[in-house]
């Protein structure tokens, strides 16, 4: 029998072993950050898809024509921009664009840009509406 053994760890010991644990939390906290920033990214993405398909069905189920046999207005061919939305949605800029193919069909195309991260995101959506 050996007098000397003592049981437990030396100081060495576990100062090896807070250095692995500090490497894995640390590790563990920039798979943290990462998964934030992909999660703000989806939802803005999320947002921008359900404002853009919720206007583009507005405008695809507005009559074609008005009384009197005109044009609706808000479907004649051109560039347009929608107002501003409210906070927190204010992020995001609207436009929309019509194009006339006649006598058959018209196409929207509405788009939905913000920015994040220092970059210009942008969801399109395109639809055709017959005569």
């Amino acid at each position: 029998m050996n007098r000397f053994w003592v049981k437990g760890f030396t100081l060495t010991e576990v100062l090896i072993g807070l250095i692995i644990l500090a490497i894995g939390i640390l590790a563990i906290a920039g798979m943290q950050i990462t998964s934030i920033r992909g999660t703000s990214f989806s939802n803005n993405l999320s947002q921008a898809s359900v404002i853009a398909q919720e206007r583009l069905e507005e405008l695809k189920n507005l009559p074609m024509r008005v009384a009197g046999g005109g044009l609706n207005p808000a479907l004649t061919p051109g560039n347009y921009t929608d107002p501003a939305l409210p906070p927190p949605l204010d992020i995001f800029q609207r436009s929309y664009q019509i194009e006339d193919h006649l006598p058959d069909y018209l196409t929207i195309r509405y788009t939905v840009q913000w920015v994040g991260k220092g970059a210009t995101h942008s969801v399109s959506f395109t639809t055709i509406k017959s005569r």
